[in-house]
């Protein structure tokens, strides 16, 4: 499966990926705002969660509890970050999930841009009537993305998450979306 915006790709990841994959998050600047991340992040890590995305996109996009995309910048060719959309049940209308851009690539509006389709894609074509997302406390760049794309806090989860990359237990901010708040702010950006 693949999705375009302006000046991305999102796309499965693949074999060849392996080198920006694992540059990207060898970086405490991206992994400390990151869970499951563990820092130093090596090749043979990144060779496992490409091997991991690949079993997952096997399965129909229909059937799937889970989509992991490489954020492709068209004008290079290059996987600068990654998205993803989990837990999705198709039931309940539900899924969560995140996002991280390589360090040489933040303030550029890139992680917005994937942000907003993968909405899109939850929204439109799988479905969905909400999406969850969550941020450590202090990452106000994920914070100022979330509101554009009109997410609403919720709650925080105080200590609710163990960052692997530098051992600390962190608040996480939790904010949602709904297909019904992202379809009036879609119409009223077309305008």
């Amino acid at each position: 499966m693949r999705l375009e915006t302006k000046r991305l790709v999102l796309r499965p990841w693949k074999r060849g990926d392996l080198g920006d994959l694992a540059e990207g998050l060898d970086d405490l600047k991206v992994s400390k705002w990151l869970a499951l991340v563990p820092y130093p992040y090596s090749r043979a890590e990144a060779r496992g969660w490409i091997r991991h995305c690949s079993t997952g996109a096997r399965k129909p996009a229909t059937n799937r509890a889970s989509h992991e995309f490489a954020i492709e910048l068209k004008s290079s060719g290059r996987v600068i970050g990654g998205v993803s959309l989990d837990r999705v049940d198709r039931a309940q209308g539900t899924a969560c999930g995140g996002i991280w851009v390589a360090a040489a690539h933040h303030g550029m509006g890139y992680g917005t841009e994937a942000y907003a389709e993968r909405s899109r894609f939850a929204f439109e074509e799988l479905g969905l009537r909400r999406i969850e997302s969550g941020y450590f406390r202090g990452n106000e760049a994920s914070a100022r993305m979330h509101r554009r794309l009109g997410y609403r806090k919720e709650g925080v989860r105080t200590e609710g998450l163990l960052c692997r990359a530098d051992g600390k237990c962190k608040d996480e901010v939790i904010v949602a979306l709904l297909r019904s708040d992202w379809r009036r702010q879609t119409s009223r950006c077309r305008l």
